[in-house]
């Protein structure tokens, strides 16, 4: 598998231009050691697609070394051992994990992303020399807020047959992962950052993230800024997706817009992804693909290039 994906990654890195800029961003010098990075190979085509990434890397000879972790989404919690791990090694390469559906089991990717503050989602949706697709000139990053709205798991049955499920948004998370998305489109060179929302419905809390988006455009007038309805969102995207940028949006809403997006472009298998923030950079592959992880047609090009462009967004923050 790893075999047949090289030189199809290796035409997409080298045909994939990073935009050049005034400031020259430079690897930090170390002491020339293999560093050692946190492998959670996870559920359904988890471990094929992490394992052929690992054949990758030994094949390269990267000064790398991968600490494993058997974690899966059956489990009630994430050991603390596998946090104490990240947490010593800063880099993490996860595959999915399964969350089972109903019966009161939390994600464990919800847990990781609470425990480790991990707030910021990125997805690069974008063609891909040699796979056709319907749109040309898509081109479009979703940044996702990714520790409260509906994933805070705060849930309970008010009386028999009632179950009363809330939506937590704060100014903080909501300025927090704004400032992130235009500081993205800043270091980038990206033109507009579009910010998707439900405020026609939900007034006070999407109104507090479309209020606190307005607040940080302000101080990015060279970066232009408006707003979208999720569902008008949906439907221009897939009529229009090329009038699309950096898209910033609540938790729910860009776990839908992401799936969206990376359907559009070429499908889950090559479209890279991950979470870079300020302590921790975590590569995954955007989607979970349970149905292919028996059918021996899993790529691994979206991880291979999670680990290229969170690298380089690490890199420039």
């Amino acid at each position: 598998m790893a075999r047949r994906s090289l030189p199809l990654l290796k035409h997409l890195l080298l045909s994939r231009r990073i935009p050049a800029r005034s400031v020259t961003y430079m690897h930090r010098p170390g002491d020339g050691s293999p560093r050692p990075v946190t492998l959670i190979p996870g559920d359904g085509i988890g471990p094929m697609v992490t394992g052929a990434v690992e054949q990758v890397m030994e094949a390269m000879h990267a000064p790398v070394y991968f600490e494993k972790f058997e974690v899966h989404g059956h489990m009630k919690a994430v050991p603390p051992e596998v946090l104490d791990s990240i947490r010593k090694n800063k880099v993490c390469l996860k595959g999915g994990l399964v969350t089972p559906m109903g019966g009161g089991v939390s994600s464990l990717n919800v847990q990781l992303r609470k425990e480790l503050d991990l707030y910021a989602s990125l997805v690069n949706c974008f063609n891909l020399p040699g796979l056709p697709t319907r749109h040309d000139n898509v081109d479009i990053v979703v940044i996702r807020e990714n520790t409260e709205g509906e994933y805070s798991g705060l849930e309970h049955e008010v009386v028999p047959g009632v179950v009363e499920s809330l939506k937590v948004i704060t100014k903080f998370c909501s300025e927090r992962i704004a400032k992130y998305a235009f500081e993205y489109a800043y270091l980038n060179n990206r033109k507009k950052v579009t910010a998707v929302h439900k405020a026609n419905i939900m007034k006070l809390a999407d109104g507090l993230f479309l209020e606190s988006c307005r607040e940080v455009a302000t101080k990015y007038p060279g970066i232009k800024y408006n707003e979208i309805i999720v569902d008008n969102c949906c439907m221009q995207l897939v009529s229009k997706p090329e009038q699309f940028d950096v898209m910033v949006t609540p938790n729910l809403y860009g776990n839908l817009v992401a799936n969206t997006a990376a359907g559009i472009a070429g499908g889950t298998g090559v479209m890279p992804g991950g979470t870079v923030v300020s302590c921790y950079c975590i590569v995954t592959s955007v989607l979970s693909s349970d149905y292919v992880a028996f059918s021996n047609t899993a790529s691994l090009i979206s991880t291979m290039l999670s680990i290229f462009f969170t690298n380089v967004q690490n890199l420039k923050n």
